[in-house]
């Protein structure tokens, strides 16, 4: 497994121990806007090809990028994984 695919495992770990309350959060995250539009044009994908490729649909990313509805916190943190690593995240879906 990669680098990248260890570490999200450890972080699905810790936000599970978190949950659970067994670990406190090392930090809070304050909501942020993420620009969807241009994480994705930044891809070179059309909205139907980033929907498919990341497991979401054409509307919740139309939604997102005309504002009509904010990406919830895990959806935050699978767009700011997208842009960090859009190769990396596409390939564990995949695997999934």
């Amino acid at each position: 497994m990669s680098k990248f695919g260890e570490e999200l495992l450890q972080g699905a770990r810790e936000f599970l121990a978190i949950a659970k309350g067994e670990l406190a959060p090392a930090r809070q995250y304050s909501e942020q806007d993420i620009d969807v539009a241009a994480i994705r044009k930044a891809l070179g994908l059309s909205q139907g090809k980033f929907a498919i490729r990341y497991g979401l649909t054409v509307s919740l990313v139309r939604d997102w990028e005309q504002k009509r509805r904010n990406p919830d916190q895990a959806a935050r943190t699978l767009l700011r994984l997208i842009a960090r690593d859009p190769e990396g995240v596409a390939n564990l879906l995949s695997a999934a």
